[in-house]
């Protein structure tokens, strides 16, 4: 919906399955860590063996996202980077776990909570992976609840009624935030970190050359 209102989206889950993909550094690790179990015989990583595992497992769960998380970050910053030298206004982090681990907070301008009942929560995880119920049940848990999450958030975008409703809802939040001249303010600071930096590099070469000048004449 984001998207088809002209705003880009940095999706955390699909940057998930990237850093994990064979041959990648986190993928050495969940086999060092894990071993064969949670793999496919293709030597895929099985997600549904894994997230069975970590869903009921605290330590594991802490040691997967210890794996994974300064991968997907990493990547969610090239993504930003690259929207905000295309000019864009802004870029919204589809994050699951924002709250939980709060690691991108500092860096964001504003939150949006998705809010649906619980009920609908659960029936739409389950038609979305494949869930169990029991299976859903468990992924939910591991996360802070939702009524939580909509006390601390800046937006929320209530999803439970009709279709054209959350869009209503989507688009007023959208509006709002274009209206915002906080990108101009990040822009200018770009700029003034770039003459900055620019500044000190002119610097070091000058101070470089003139010891060398001064070698030379004694």
């Amino acid at each position: 919906m984001l998207v088809e209102l002209g705003v880009p989206v940095v999706d955390a889950d699909l940057l998930a399955r990237e850093v994990v993909e064979m041959g990648t550094p986190a993928y050495k690790r969940i086999q060092e860590e894990f071993g064969p179990d949670v793999f496919q015989p293709s030597g895929e990583l099985d997600r549904g063996k894994l997230g069975a595992l970590i869903f009921t497992d605290v330590e594991k769960r802490k040691l997967i996202n210890s794996i994974t998380h300064p991968e997907i970050y990493s990547k969610m910053k090239q993504q930003v980077f690259k929207h905000f030298l295309n000019g864009e206004q802004m870029v919204v982090l589809d994050l699951p776990l924002l709250f939980e681990t709060g690691s991108a907070l500092p860096y964001v301008y504003k939150t949006i909570v998705v809010n649906c009942d619980a009920d609908e929560q659960l029936k739409r995880l389950q038609a979305r992976g494949g869930y169990t119920e029991m299976q859903a049940k468990d992924r939910i848990e591991s996360q802070m609840p939702l009524t939580l999450k909509t006390s601390r958030a800046d937006f929320v975008v209530e999803n439970t009624d009709s279709h054209k409703y959350t869009r209503q809802q989507v688009e007023d939040i959208v509006r709002t935030l274009r209206a915002s001249k906080r990108h101009i303010r990040n822009r200018v600071l770009l700029g003034l970190g770039a003459v900055a930096v620019f500044a000190a590099v002119c610097g070091l070469i000058y101070f470089i050359a003139s010891l060398i000048l001064r070698r030379l004449i004694l």
